[in-house]
């Protein structure tokens, strides 16, 4: 159940960033770039961790809780520079899905399931992310709200993560 929430959880930086893009013309695609993107970062992440953890299993929990935090604070801060110009389609979904990579690798540190996360992650983004796009397109709407909770929660797994070490 966790890697589901945290597959959509991880769809609301997303959400956010295209709440406030209201002239993207080809949404769809956009919206399909970003899950597919949203599927192969984790699943490299997901390697990458597990390779990882295998190394240095004694440190994985504390490292992971790091970089939950790390990205759960960013999301926090990165609310307050909200100026955009024209990215083009491929770089915006590779930007906006970069950050899955960074937590799957702690997600594959901490053993979670694999395939659940990335296909909760990928089915989450592509809907929501569509949708924020169509919302932006119809009215102004304040994406800070999907970051700052993407954010707190964020923190509150590193929390629990460091938690389960003791």
């Amino acid at each position: 159940m966790q890697e589901i929430i945290m597959g959509i959880v991880m769809s609301f930086d997303v959400v956010a960033l295209y709440l406030l893009l209201p002239n993207v013309s080809q949404r769809f695609l956009l919206s399909l770039w970003t899950a597919i993107l949203h599927m192969l970062f984790p699943l490299i992440g997901f390697q990458f961790g597990s390779w990882i953890g295998m190394i240095i299993t004694e440190w994985a929990g504390y490292i992971s809780a790091i970089l939950l935090f790390g990205i759960g604070l960013q999301l926090l801060l990165s609310t307050k520079n909200q100026h955009f110009s024209y990215i083009p389609l491929p770089i915006l979904a590779i930007m906006s899905s970069l950050d899955t990579f960074s937590v799957s690798v702690s997600f594959g540190m901490l053993n979670l399931q694999m395939y659940l996360f990335i296909l909760s992650a990928g089915i989450a983004t592509f809907l929501l992310s569509y949708a924020a796009l169509v919302i932006a397109k119809r009215t102004f709407f304040n994406g800070n709200v999907f970051k700052v909770v993407a954010g707190i929660l964020l923190l509150c797994m590193s929390v629990l993560a460091l938690w389960r070490q003791y």
